[in-house]
Order: structure tokens, then C-alpha cells, then sequence
């Protein structure tokens, strides 16, 4: 799982997130920005509608909380998450001595990018993917 500050760089950049089970997420609303949810079939389900989509939370009756739209959700990809959203860009994922280098190559240009943390590398890796596409 990323940090929220580089979710919300994806987000910004473009990045879209079509929910899951397994997927973790915060939520934009104070006191409760700082909980980590997961996507369940059994307690927070995605609800697609023609006008948006929704996470219902179901069973949880200690909370006023029934439902929150998606733009108020914050999505944390997973590590294996961000891998597969880099597709054939990615090359390999090396542990350094006090970090993990992330090596992409895109239009013959190879390119890395280095955190403590692999999900970090990966989400770097995927923030300028995204960046370069749009420019």
C-alpha cells in the first residue's frame, strides 16, 4: 500500500480507480482520513449507478455512516496493484542496500526510480507513466 500523498499525486495525475474487493481506501471526511478500509463483499461493497458510483457499508450500525461516494474515497493501491497497472513498461523491481529501484522503459528509454518501500518505487514509477501520457 502507498502513502495517501503519493495516491493523491496518482489521482490527481489521472489515475482511476474502478473498486475491488481486497482494495484499501480512505476516506476524505475529517476524523475518519486517517483509517485505512478495505473493500469486502461483506462489508463495504462498490454500487455502480448511472450517476456515479458509491461504498455502501453494510452491517455497521454503530456508524451513521451508510455510504460514500467514490470522489470521497481515496484509493491506496497495493504493490501487486501498481506492477500490473504499469503493464509491459515494467522491467524489474531490484532491493538495493537501504531501498527498491523500480525500472520502467518506455519508448526505448529506460527509466527508475528508488524508495524504501517497493510500493512507493512502483507508485513513482506509475505517477510519471501517467505523466508522460498525458504531456
Amino acid at each position: 500500500m502507498i502513502s495517501p500523498e503519493l495516491a493523491h499525486e496518482l489521482r490527481s495525475a489521472g489515475l482511476v480507480w474502478h473498486p475491488q474487493s481486497g482494495d484499501q481506501f480512505q476516506i476524505n471526511v475529517p476524523d475518519l482520513d486517517v483509517d485505512v478500509f478495505t473493500v469486502s463483499d461483506m462489508t463495504i461493497e462498490a454500487h455502480h449507478y448511472p450517476t456515479g458510483s458509491i461504498l455502501g457499508f453494510n452491517g455497521t450500525t454503530e456508524w451513521a455512516l451508510d455510504s460514500v461516494a467514490l470522489e470521497d474515497a481515496l484509493w491506496l493501491p497495493r504493490e501487486d496493484q501498481l506492477r500490473e497497472l504499469l503493464r509491459t513498461t515494467f522491467r524489474s523491481l531490484t532491493r538495493l542496500t537501504d531501498a527498491y529501484r523500480v525500472e520502467i522503459e518506455l519508448h526505448g528509454e529506460g527509466r527508475s526510480f528508488e524508495h524504501p518501500e517497493p510500493a512507493e518505487a512502483y507508485g513513482l514509477a506509475l505517477l510519471a507513466l501517467i505523466q508522460l501520457s498525458v504531456a
